[in-house]
């Protein structure tokens, strides 16, 4: 037996809920999935915009100062164009 997916409207519900606690939801696998993530989203107190905008700015000032740990170091690469190779490799 098939089972009804969620409807659009629950899945905007959702999200909306999400926003207003300040929580994350998986994607319902049915209609009646998205009903029990909404009650349950509903039991949670809300936060406030301001706390909510301060996690927010968080997340982006922590993410803005990170290094990429993938990206060449200086001292990690001798030598220009398509003569360059690690440095400090043995065999390089």
């Amino acid at each position: 037996m098939a089972t009804k997916p969620a409807s659009p409207a629950q899945q905007r519900y959702l999200r909306q809920l999400a926003q207003q606690t300040g929580t994350s939801f998986s994607p319902p696998s049915s209609a009646a999935d998205a009903s029990r993530q909404i009650d349950e989203l509903k039991r949670r107190p809300g936060s406030e915009p301001a706390d909510r905008f301060a996690d927010r700015e968080a997340v982006v000032n922590g993410l803005a100062g990170e290094v990429d740990a993938t990206a060449i170091q200086a001292g990690e690469i001798s030598g220009y164009g398509s003569g360059a190779h690690w440095a400090g490799r043995p065999g390089s």
